[in-house]
């Protein structure tokens, strides 16, 4: 018995842990109890021995929590674990420097694009993205970009059982059929990109990075302000320092071809 409410504690703590997204970074403790569906005591019990181990804080004056600064210590370990991030940071310091714009390294974590390392521009008007933030791989230039060049049984399997396709904006593929057509013209040409579908005012190029067994490893991405990315000459600029980047990093984790592009 004691055995099994251990248990139900560890799962409630790990479900109160997930819903801290970057979408929504802070929680009350009613509303966090409504969202799961526990009571308000049971939340406010587990937050206080998560924030006695600094998995959470507690902001003084809203009452409010966040995730606690010890996942800072998570965010190195996970880039010393994945050898795609510490070789590809240089990939995208690099890429960063050439364009001026935030780039970021993404992979496929179930049925989303996780980013897993962001260098972030140093513009004033920038777009950011955190490591860890998530988003459907229907949606947004570097999620339709893993998509289109996933593994051809996985990528089908995933479009046969794709449901519901929730907009995000009115920019949002929400045809499968769709989406099928922007898939090839992706692999066709090589590189993704978007403007406004996931969120309003931000624009994405994203490029395939293949391991030695030329199967997708990842994608290096630039997110732009819309305003920039409306910029022909600038657009064209970030695309070309895209590829060459992406492929840099493909041959550095064993990949032969020179081109990304065509794959079926």
């Amino acid at each position: 018995m004691e055995q099994t409410e251990r248990s139900n504690s560890i799962e409630k703590a790990l479900r109160i842990l997930l819903c801290f997204q970057a979408e929504r970074p802070s929680w009350g403790v009613r509303e966090l109890g409504g969202h799961l569906g526990f009571s308000p005591a049971t939340v406010q019990r587990v937050l206080q021995t998560l924030k006695t181990h600094g998995f959470v804080a507690q902001d003084p004056v809203t009452r409010r929590y966040q995730l606690g600064v010890v996942f800072y210590a998570f965010v190195h370990a996970l880039k010393g674990t994945y050898p795609i991030t510490r070789t590809g940071r240089p990939f995208l310091q690099q890429l960063m420097a050439d364009t001026g714009e935030t780039v970021h390294l993404n992979i496929i974590e179930g049925q989303d694009r996780v980013c897993i390392d962001t260098v972030e521009s140093p513009q004033a008007l920038k777009a950011s993205m955190p490591i860890g933030s998530r988003s459907p791989l229907y949606a947004g230039g570097s999620s339709k970009c893993l998509l289109a060049f996933w593994d051809p049984e996985l990528r089908e399997r995933y479009l046969q059982n794709l449901s519901a396709m929730k907009p995000f904006t009115d920019r949002t593929v929400t045809d499968p059929e769709v989406l099928r057509r922007e898939l090839e013209e992706i692999r066709r040409r090589g590189y993704a990109a978007s403007l406004g579908e996931r969120n309003r005012g931000l624009g994405s190029l994203s490029a395939p990075v293949f391991d030695h067994h030329g199967q997708l490893l990842a994608t290096v991405s630039l997110a732009i302000p819309e305003i920039r990315y409306q910029d022909a000459i600038h657009r064209n600029f970030c695309v070309r320092k895209l590829l060459y980047a992406a492929r840099a990093l493909s041959r550095v984790m064993g990949y032969e071809s020179e081109e990304a592009t065509g794959r079926k």
